[in-house]
């Protein structure tokens, strides 16, 4: 049976966490909220929409859909606008060589993140053409830790669901990934990711023949 590998984009693939940061800081500033980094950890794997119902609950502001619905696209035209400027320096060291190698095997590769600009940054730092199957925010109903996104992905490679490979780094990715009934790569803290299969600190740990006992 072939072996699917699907990539989390954000904090996987390039850092994107750090824009998102920002813009959802520029956000809270509005509700008299300080916005800080760890309330951002809350924030990654999860959906635009659910990300605004954790902020309005950590600065305690019922908000009405009219303001929902504007803040949702203030949010996304600032975030938009912070990684326009974005190119293949942004990749996370080793990702290039990861997706080169599996390519030069014909291994299936797909994308499975909760951003609906995946797309466009996978343009910009030059990524895309790796991918046989692109799955994100506006592919899919149910955010992570629902495990839709992975499951539509592998779906979309042709490869089952057991014989699928996960790379993520947020603690709703890897519960999607282990509902989904796949192999998990966690890249992050273990003590915080420590239901994934294997975990590494960062991307630079995963050595090539670590990605080939995955294959194998």
């Amino acid at each position: 049976m072939p072996t699917g590998f699907i990539f989390d984009l954000d904090g996987v693939i390039v850092d994107t966490a750090k824009y998102h940061f920002k813009a959802w800081q520029s956000l809270a500033k509005n509700l008299q909220y300080n916005f800080t980094e760890e309330d951002n950890e809350q924030f990654k794997g999860v959906s635009r929409v659910r990300s605004l119902e954790l902020l309005l609950e950590m600065a305690q502001y019922k908000a009405t859909q009219e303001e929902k619905e504007h803040w949702l696209t203030e949010k996304n035209d600032h975030y938009l606008s912070l990684i326009s400027n974005m190119n293949a320096s942004e990749i996370l060291p080793g990702i290039t060589e990861i997706l080169t190698a599996l390519k030069a095997q014909k291994i299936p590769i797909a994308l499975g993140s909760a951003s609906k600009n995946a797309k466009p940054i996978l343009e910009k730092v030059g990524l895309l053409s790796y991918f046989d199957v692109l799955v994100d925010g506006n592919e899919v109903a149910k955010a992570k830790p629902d495990p839709e996104v992975f499951l539509t992905a592998a779906k979309g490679l042709g490869v089952a669901p057991e014989n699928c490979v996960v790379f993520e780094d947020a603690l709703a990715g890897v519960a999607a990934a282990k509902a989904a009934k796949m192999v998990c790569v966690a890249i992050g803290d273990p003590a915080i990711l420590f239901k994934a299969d294997h975990c590494f600190a960062s991307t630079a740990e995963i050595s090539p023949s670590f990605v080939q006992s995955l294959i194998a």
